[in-house]
């Protein structure tokens, strides 16, 4: 029988060999888009590595550090997808500024 060990020894190295096409993506992208995607499915795959490592070493404190990710991995999406489409992420109105 295969131990269990041995199979997520073998998914970290499959999601290691991801990351490398992904990072190659966010690199080497045509477009902005296919960047900002990689660098999202980048940090998707960083949360499974860390889950991974996380059932490996039997214990339940890295989930923390996936939610942060993954809170982080959502900020930053949005964002990205905001300068996309407007060329600004924080809009100032200086018509409606009310100044005491």
């Amino acid at each position: 029988m295969i131990n269990m060990d041995l199979i997520i020894i073998i998914a970290l190295i499959l999601v290691s060999f991801a990351m490398l096409g992904i990072l190659y993506r966010v690199i080497k992208g045509p477009t902005l888009a296919d960047r900002v995607v990689g660098l999202d499915a980048l940090g998707i795959s960083l949360m499974a590595m860390i889950a991974l490592f996380s059932v490996l070493l039997n214990t339940k404190y890295f989930i923390s550090i996936i939610m942060l990710l993954a809170v982080l991995a959502f900020l930053g999406t949005t964002a990205f997808a905001k300068f996309m489409q407007k060329g600004e992420i924080v809009e100032y109105d200086r018509n409606n500024r009310t100044d005491h």
